[in-house]
């Protein structure tokens, strides 16, 4: 069976061969993130918030300890800035393990400016 071939001729008179592409860049807002930090008690030892910063955070030994500390001695330090699902996850990790442990560590999270 023979194929239609449709030429120029058969096209309606009234379709435009050109046409205009109008690109808008949308307007999208970046996330807003958050601090994680951990606070300082006079119970968790040291070596056991730097494990945790090891553990949960990514860190080496010498950043943890630094990290460690900046709790010790201002109270608490911000120990990394996440999306606010990543942040929440952190915080939740680290009071599991540190109530698992027995060690009244704190963390907590709050938006960053």
């Amino acid at each position: 069976m023979p194929q239609a071939q449709i030429t120029m001729a058969d096209r309606p008179q009234d379709e435009d061969d050109s046409f205009i592409l109008t690109a808008t860049k949308p307007k999208t807002k970046r996330p807003p993130l958050y601090k994680v930090l951990l606070l300082n008690d006079d119970f968790t030892p040291m070596e056991f918030v730097v494990l945790v910063l090891e553990r949960f955070f990514g860190l080496n030994h010498a950043q943890a300890f630094e990290i460690m500390l900046t709790v010790h001695q201002k109270g608490l330090a911000v120990v990394g800035v996440f999306s606010h699902e990543i942040a929440e996850t952190k915080v939740a990790q680290v009071m599991d393990f540190a109530r698992r442990h027995q060690h009244p560590l704190q963390c907590t999270m709050e938006r960053e400016d």
